[in-house]
C-alpha cells in the first residue's frame, strides 16, 4: 500500500542551494521574525508531545528529529534521552546536549533489543523519504505499552499554505528574491494525510488532536500512537531489505 515510498526528494536550484544551510539553521533557531513566530505557534506541538512526562517516574525516550533539542526544555521526566538526527552541527554547541545518551544517524543503526517507553517526533515526519519504514522501526523499538508521540504541520491543507506563504514566504521573498515554495516542496516530501496514513498502518490505537477546527482546517496535527502492529511492521522490514 506504499508504493509511492521511498519518496525522491526534489533537487533545489543552485541559487537555493547557496543558501539551504544558513536558512535551515535560521529556522530551527528562530533567528527571524517570522521564524519566531512560527515558533511561538509551534509550541502547541511541542507541549502536546511532552504532555505524558509532566510528573510521574522517568520515561526512557527517543527523539526523531532532534534538531537543535529545542523538545528537551520541554521534558521533565524523559530519561534516558536518545536521539536520532544526523545534523550534528545543529545541537553539537546546545546547552542541553549533556542530556543526551545516545546519538544515531538514522534509526536503523539502534539495536533491535533496545526498547524505549516512548518515541517522539515534532515537525520531523514530513520530511522523511522513508517514512513507512521509518515508522515500522519505532514499533518494534517500544516497549509493551510504549508510545509513538508526534507533532506535523498540516502540510497539503490549505490553512497551512497560507499561514507560510504569508509570513515566511514572504520573509523569505523579501530576503532572497526567490520562491519559498521551491524550498518547501524539497523539503516537505508527506502531507500530513500520508503520515496519518502510515500512522494508522502500523498502530491499532491512534488518537489525534489538531491545532485548529479539523485536519483540514488546521495548522498542526498531534498523534498518539499506541499498540503497534509489530507483525506488519516486521513483515515491511523484511520486504525492504
Amino acid at each position: 500500500m506504499f508504493e509511492n515510498f521511498p519518496k525522491t526528494r526534489s533537487t533545489l536550484p543552485p541559487e537555493f542551494q547557496a543558501i539551504y544551510a544558513d536558512q535551515y539553521k535560521e529556522n530551527r533557531d528562530g533567528g527571524s521574525k517570522a521564524a519566531g513566530m512560527a515558533q511561538k505557534l509551534e509550541s502547541w506541538m511541542h507541549r502536546k508531545v511532552a504532555a505524558d512526562v509532566q510528573s510521574g517516574p522517568a520515561r526512557s525516550t527517543l527523539e526523531i528529529g532532534a534538531g537543535t533539542l529545542n523538545q528537551l526544555q520541554y521534558e521533565k521526566h524523559a530519561e534516558p534521552y536518545d536521539i536520532v538526527e544526523p545534523f550534528h552541527s545543529l545541537f553539537e554547541t546546545s546547552p542541553l546536549v549533556d542530556r543526551i545518551r545516545n546519538v544515531y544517524d538514522d534509526i536503523s543503526e539502534i539495536p533491535a533489543e533496545t526498547k524505549y517507553d516512548r518515541i517522539i517526533s515534532i515537525a520531523a515526519f514530513e520530511h522523511i523519504c522513508n517514512l513507512p519504514e521509518v515508522i515500522a522501526r519505532c514499533g518494534l523499538l517500544l516497549a509493551a505499552d510504549g508510545q509513538l508521540r508526534c507533532g506535523i504541520p498540516s502540510e497539503g491543507t490549505i490553512l497551512w499554505k497560507m499561514g507560510y506563504t504569508f509570513t515566511t514566504g514572504l520573509e523569505f521573498k523579501r530576503k532572497y528574491d526567490l520562491d519559498y515554495e521551491v524550498l518547501m516542496r524539497h523539503e516537505h516530501v508527506n502531507t500530513a494525510s500520508e503520515i496519518e496514513q502510515v500512522l494508522r498502518y502500523f498502530f491499532s490505537d491512534v488518537k489525534v488532536n489538531v491545532f485548529g477546527l479539523a485536519r483540514s482546517l488546521s495548522f498542526y496535527q498531534f498523534y498518539a500512537c499506541s499498540k503497534p502492529q509489530t507483525d506488519r511492521g516486521s513483515e515491511y522490514l523484511a520486504n525492504i531489505r
